[in-house]
């Protein structure tokens, strides 16, 4: 029998897994040496558990940091190495192939027919171009809208896997004992809470097809929530694809984002209100290139306050949704805009009070403006954002991380929570659009 070919799958505990389960499991041509890690802190210290792996492994695989590629490549003498994260600008995709083919090794893209799995079910897919533009919103909407029409949904969920892989593989959130019983991250609370106040369960884990096939019997639609501007696991019968006024270009920028367009039935320009015509017609000039046939609408995030005056003319320390404000490359985002609204006195820059990992994150992302991104990836990370919160000296916090600072820091100081909500401006309504697909 031939040797295998020796692979490495790089990514950032999401799609990397899915690829192996969905493309690498079973076949023993393929031999996965390593995994690696990037975009998020700590998740390079596990391994990929054989029990997840299949009977072809006999140990676990390794996940090294993403710096140590070329190391790793010579190691273990890689044939083909790849790539399985998301949110990278084109650029930054080249230059990892080009490192890897100059040590010997060939660069791989997978794609959607190898990786995607089918649903007995209809399947809405919501997914974007970059990071921050408003997926979830969207989908909560969504979600809202299918309820009210007495159909029973799925949400499914892009894997946010930080903990224990195993314990991870197939998981079903429907209360906040389930977030606290999972030990869930900031990140992750913040895409699962707003589904939990709608009465919706969400699923989500390691294993999409076990997750896939303990879903579908609860409804009569899955929606796909996605992360990033990853492609979605599932093969959708409608998809719509977000894509952010207040980042113009960055639909054709940006992996997978741009094939997130090429895709999409429906492209969602979003955020339109502050911003420019001129940038917004130019991501219609852009739809129109790559993808004549979609329907395109515009939309807007509508963002309420719970108690407004508590801002007012007080000194605020901003709170935003940690992967929008830092690879998502937005400098400020929903509270921000609120602390403008409601006439903060002052708005606190909480560079000198982050300690540990916070510190580090601002020096990684010298974009990110006067707020703090709700980062929380680990127990040790959570500490560090109590403590740079508490050292700000705020008289309120305005909270936009979606899953609400309350849940997760001590603090005496009062909390302004900011929610956002999805508010269609244009185009052939958005709902329409879905009871006909579902009608189909």
């Amino acid at each position: 029998m031939p040797q295998p070919f020796n692979c490495i799958i790089l990514g950032a505990a999401g799609r990397d897994f899915h690829d192996f389960q969905t493309f690498f499991r079973g076949r023993p041509e393929y031999r996965v040496c390593a995994f690696t890690a990037t975009q998020i802190p700590s998740i390079s210290s596990r391994s990929f558990p054989r029990s997840l792996a299949g009977p072809q492994y006999d140990a676990d695989i390794p996940i090294f940091p993403q710096e140590e590629l070329p190391e790793l490549i010579q190691r273990f003498e890689i044939d083909f190495v790849f790539f399985s994260y998301s949110d990278s600008p084109h650029e930054t995709v080249m230059h990892v192939a080009s490192l890897v083919q100059s040590y010997g090794a060939s660069f791989v893209l997978l794609g959607p027919a190898q990786t995607q799995l089918t649903s007995n079910k209809s399947v809405v897919a919501v997914t974007a171009v970059r990071t921050g533009a408003g997926k979830s919103p969207l989908t909560q909407w969504l979600v809202r809208n299918l309820s009210r029409a007495g159909k029973r949904i799925a949400v499914i969920r892009h894997p946010m896997p930080y903990g224990d892989l195993e314990k991870q593989r197939c998981q079903r959130f429907a209360t906040e004992a389930d977030l606290d019983r999972h030990q869930c991250t900031i990140e992750e609370r913040e895409e699962y809470e707003p589904y939990l106040e709608l009465g919706q369960p969400i699923f989500a884990g390691v294993d999409y097809e076990a997750i896939l096939r303990e879903a579908e019997p609860e409804a009569d639609v899955i929606v796909w929530d996605g992360g990033n501007n990853d492609v979605s696991f599932i093969k959708p019968g409608l998809s719509i694809t977000v894509a952010d006024a207040l980042r113009p270009g960055h639909e054709v920028q940006y992996y997978p984002g741009e094939t997130n367009l090429r895709m999409a039935d429906v492209v969602v320009i979003n955020k339109v209100e502050n911003a420019r015509s001129a940038d917004i017609q130019l991501i219609h000039n852009n739809i129109h290139r790559l993808n004549p046939r979609a329907d395109v609408v515009e939309s807007d995030l509508d963002i309420f306050v719970d108690d407004s005056s508590l801002i007012t003319d007080r000194t605020s320390l901003v709170v935003e949704d940690g992967p929008t404000i830092t690879h998502g490359g937005m400098p400020t985002g929903a509270g921000f805009l609120a602390a403008r609204r409601y006439h903060a006195a002052r708005i606190i820059d909480p560079r000198k009070f982050a300690v540990g990992s916070i510190a580090e994150s601002f020096s990684a992302f010298p974009h990110i403006g006067s707020v703090l991104p709700a980062l929380g990836y680990s127990e040790i990370q959570v500490q560090e954002l109590n403590e740079t919160i508490n050292a700000c000296g705020a008289e309120v916090i305005i909270d936009a991380s979606p899953a609400g600072l309350a849940h997760v820091i001590r603090t005496e100081t009062p909390i302004a929570r900011v929610r956002y909500e999805f508010r269609q401006r244009s185009g052939q309504p958005l709902n329409e659009i879905v009871e006909q697909f579902l009608s189909e």
